[in-house]
């Protein structure tokens, strides 16, 4: 096609190293748009991942040292998250469940206004593209069970037991 021009968004990573391991924060265009744990369940392919370049991250990686010093409960950065209408719309919601409390699947897809749609919301959740940021890690099976997590149950526990100071929460025991 003459005159039609098309230009590939410009991306970008680095590695910091976290409690939690190694995190691999990815930015397009400038704007944070993923953060994924070794070996997480649908981390891309690295070469998807763009240079290897620190500078658009000073920001990211400042609040994260906050939050795993425990000096920081929420994160307040700009973020590219690509996702379909209603994954966006359940990381909305993610993004609503305070420091050291957690939710139900169930409880997300009511607070969308989908009560039925628990199987969706889980699925929406694990596609979730910025883990930790958006606090995917916060989001319960209706027992209180410690159902699926990208990055391992290992890692969601640990973060759990990290917010919550090791204390009970929401019928979980989270433990180090």
């Amino acid at each position: 096609m003459t005159g039609v021009t098309t230009t590939t968004p410009a991306k970008q990573h680095t590695v910091v190293d976290s409690p939690y391991g190694p995190l691999t924060l990815v930015a397009t265009d400038g704007v944070l748009s993923a953060l994924y744990m070794t070996d997480q369940r649908h981390r891309p392919p690295e070469e998807t991942f763009g240079v290897p370049e620190p500078e658009p991250f000073g920001e990211v990686v400042r609040q994260l040292g906050e939050y795993f010093a425990g000096d920081r409960t929420a994160f307040d950065l700009p973020m590219n998250l690509v996702g379909t209408p209603f994954q966006r719309s359940v990381w909305a919601e993610l993004l609503k469940i305070p420091y050291g409390e957690t939710r139900t699947y169930g409880e997300l897809a009511e607070e969308l206004g989908k009560p039925g749609a628990s199987r969706a919301v889980g699925l929406a959740n694990g596609k979730n593209p910025v883990g930790i940021i958006v606090p995917c890690h916060r989001v319960i099976g209706a027992s209180g069970s410690l159902t699926g997590y990208g990055g391992g149950l290992d890692r969601k526990q640990r973060l759990l037991a990290f917010e919550n100071g090791g204390r009970r929460e929401g019928g979980v025991q989270v433990l180090f």
